[in-house]
């Protein structure tokens, strides 16, 4: 066995893995039937139906839905492009989803330019319905692929759903994390994917999009010896977003180990954004116009021609949308065709161009290791535009800019299952500080206490104290094992301080994260880079309350415990942890996100 082959599955039961990859505007399907003492291999779904209508992309589908006026599904991906169903869906007030993904967005990027453009989601309908009417079609359409081209398809499909052997990875963005992650699980469920149990959970993981690119890299066979000596950055390049995340081999001779050598970003920069900079310059162009009423038409002309062939400042941009009688001069439309300047058509890119070049500038200023490499995949990477600017722009930073030749549309759904069956990435960076706002004693000689002084009150012990203390639990920039972190632990100390013992309510604490540069340690400072990651429910119950004398003779009950949070695994994961007659006790601790 040579040091790249793939390990033998090692289960005894057959097992059916599905890596959904639910993009911005198009979605794809990779599969691997898991064999007992053999060799796993990763395929894609090549077949959907009603194909023909997608002029590119031919192993991905539109990300589109459309519902009817009662909320039922009428028509999705493909499909939704057949000129009947276009037809219908205007006679019939059918609603359109589309560009969905980018409303699981974290709450801290609510406020980034052109997310007021975003499509509305259909009346009735959450996030989480129309992700689940998506996933379920896809699933749909798996299950018919594999059915159809494999000799025992049909006998296939009954075993592993007979046996709840059908294993799901989704990818996301390198920007998501918990309560995105919640929302596709609650999806998965109400498609009925999964069981909403814990052993229903367990079929479904997740990887990021930069982790994902990594794998499909390395299988690819598009890393060098010079990319793992030195580290290598992979810039996703997607509808919604641009992922970026840097990466190395410790040793290339050996284990087939990578490490990541610099925090991972997420930019809502994808190709998208590019179409709704020219709807919004076309808007204003066509004001008051009859031609306004076509808008999205013309857009649409937009993205499959003028978008995809723009190379040069110097060639004049036609947006063809019309017949030969559409004439109007003064709007620089001859005979169905409005001309917009090339140097207009630029701008609309440059802001990706942009951020691509400055995200890939600070990733190899804060790596770990020296960088010369830059790898564009993803679809938006196509554009030539777009990479002969990223290319130019990075050269005087001694950077190396390059894309492979062959399709990359299918890395993120390959990659999410490599990095399922192969686990390359070993090491990862922390992208945010984690802690907890807590009650410190008042020290009257401490500056900063002294400054904060207004913020004192007396604890039911009768201590003084003051509010506004972050501390600690995972620092930024911190480089953890994927795997030994899954059992070493992160611990936040806590106690509950009541008048009367409480009677066994539910409680919660939080956890914050902390954005910004500095070393934070008062929340007044830099208070705008703290957002809520979660809350842990506490049960009052179980922690064990023991009574105490305050300073004035008074009682009060208290309760210590420690939080102890999991880092390495595919999701956070935490523990409340007390003691009792000097024996620690641990249960498991629900995370509840501020959308639920």
């Amino acid at each position: 066995m040579t040091e790249h082959a793939r390990q033998p599955y090692s289960g005894s039961t057959r097992r059916l893995l599905l890596a959904f990859d639910v993009g911005t505007t198009y979605s794809g399907i990779s599969y691997s039937v898991l064999n007992p003492g053999e060799v796993p291999e990763i395929k894609v779904v090549k077949r959907f139906p009603a194909q023909r209508h997608i002029t590119t992309n031919s192993y991905k589908i539109p990300t589109i839905i459309y519902y009817d006026s009662q909320g039922g599904v009428k028509a999705v991906g493909a499909e939704a492009l057949k000129d009947d169903n276009e037809e219908m869906a205007e006679e019939g007030n059918w609603h359109k989803a589309e560009w969905f993904k980018l409303r699981l967005r974290p709450k801290e990027v609510q406020n980034q330019p052109y997310i007021q453009y975003l499509p509305p989601l259909p009346p009735n309908k959450t996030i989480v319905d129309v992700f689940a009417d998506f996933i379920a079609y896809l699933f749909h359409c798996a299950r018919k692929y594999i059915e159809e081209i494999s000799a025992d398809g049909r006998s296939l499909w009954q075993e592993v759903e007979s046996t709840e052997e059908i294993h799901f990875v989704f990818s996301h963005p390198n920007g998501w994390g918990g309560r995105e992650q919640k929302v596709m699980r609650r999806a998965a469920a109400q498609a009925r994917l999964i069981r909403d149990t814990p052993a229903g959970q367990r079929r479904l993981t997740f990887v990021t999009e930069g982790e994902a690119c990594l794998h499909f890299a390395v299988e690819s066979g598009l890393l060098t010896k010079e990319d793992a000596d030195d580290g290598i950055i992979i810039v996703d390049c997607g509808g919604g977003t641009i992922d970026l995340s840097a990466y190395r081999r410790p040793d290339f001779d050996k284990k087939r180990i990578y490490e990541e050598i610099s925090m991972s970003s997420c930019h809502f920069q994808g190709s998208v954004f590019v179409s709704t900079a020219a709807r919004m310059y076309l808007e204003d162009a066509l004001k008051d116009s009859p031609y306004l009423a076509d808008i999205t038409h013309i857009v649409n002309c937009f993205d499959n021609t003028t978008k995809m062939r723009f190379v040069s400042k110097k060639e004049r941009q036609y947006i063809k949308f019309g017949s030969s009688r559409d004439n109007d001069p003064s709007l620089n439309i001859v005979r169905g065709q409005i001309r917009v300047d090339e140097h207009i058509v630029a701008n609309f890119f440059q802001p990706a161009i942009d951020c691509i070049i400055q995200s890939v500038v600070n990733q190899k200023n804060t790596a770990q290791s020296i960088i010369k490499r830059v790898l564009l995949i993803g679809g938006f990477s196509s554009n030539d535009w777009l990479f002969d600017n990223v290319q130019v722009g990075l050269q005087k930073f001694n950077l190396n800019v390059i894309r492979p030749e062959e399709n990359t549309t299918k890395a993120v759904s390959e990659g999410a299952l490599s990095s399922y069956l192969d686990h390359y990435v070993r090491f990862r960076v922390a992208k945010v500080t984690y802690g907890k706002f807590t009650n410190i004693e008042y020290d009257s000689d401490n500056a900063d206490h002294i400054a904060r002084e207004s913020s004192k009150f007396t604890r039911a012990d009768g201590t003084e104290a003051i509010s506004g203390y972050f501390s600690t639990i995972l620092s930024k920039a911190h480089i953890f094992h994927k795997y030994m972190e899954r059992t070493k632990e992160f611990r936040a100390s806590f106690a509950y301080v009541f008048k009367e013992k409480p009677n066994g309510e539910l409680r919660y604490t939080e956890i914050w994260c902390y954005r910004g540069p500095q070393n934070p340690s008062w929340r007044d400072v830099d208070e705008e880079h703290y957002t809520l990651l979660c809350s842990i429910e506490i049960h009052l119950a179980q922690l064990p309350f023991q009574k105490r004398v305050c300073l004035d003779g008074d009682h009060f009950w208290r309760a210590k415990f420690d939080v102890v949070l999991f880092f390495g695994r595919t999701e956070l994961q935490a523990q409340v942890a007390w003691k009792k007659n000097g024996i620690e006790r641990r249960s498991p601790a629900q995370l509840v996100f501020d959308d639920e």
